[in-house]
């Protein structure tokens, strides 16, 4: 699959989520998404950065614009170094949550997208990427 543009964004702060957020309406809006895609895949962008914050201890969000086909895409990619996930199918489930918030954040990312993969080792960290297409 032809990556048509990629660049790599820290996450280590509130701040940084809120850029996260911001790219990747850029990148949506350059990929034609329409106004209900953008705001999809800009939600799981700022859920999945929120996470990786507050779980993960920080990390970097890895933005791609992909094309296959006819079709264009934006895949997001986001990697920390935290404590892992023990139980990836019970986080995925809604309601779960191992802090403080509502458990909609993986699985609601996961619904918002086309595509989800998530990689978690305890004690090594995690990545989760997601893709939408157009």
């Amino acid at each position: 699959m032809p990556v048509l543009k990629s660049d790599t964004v820290p996450i280590r702060s509130d701040a940084d989520v809120v850029a996260v957020r911001q790219i990747v309406r850029v990148w949506s809006i350059e990929a034609k998404f329409g106004l209900v895609d953008q705001t999809k895949i800009i939600t799981a962008a700022s859920e999945l950065a929120r996470n990786t914050l507050e779980y993960g201890g920080g990390g970097h969000m890895f933005i791609e614009l992909v094309e296959e086909g006819v079709r264009k895409g934006v895949r997001l990619t986001f990697e920390d170094q935290g404590p892992g996930i023990a139980d990836v199918e019970q986080a995925l489930r809604d309601g779960y949550t191992s802090g403080k918030g509502m458990g909609l954040g993986l699985g609601g990312s996961k619904r918002l997208t086309n595509e989800f993969a998530i990689h978690s080792v305890v004690g090594v960290g995690t990545r989760v990427t997601v893709t939408k297409w157009k």
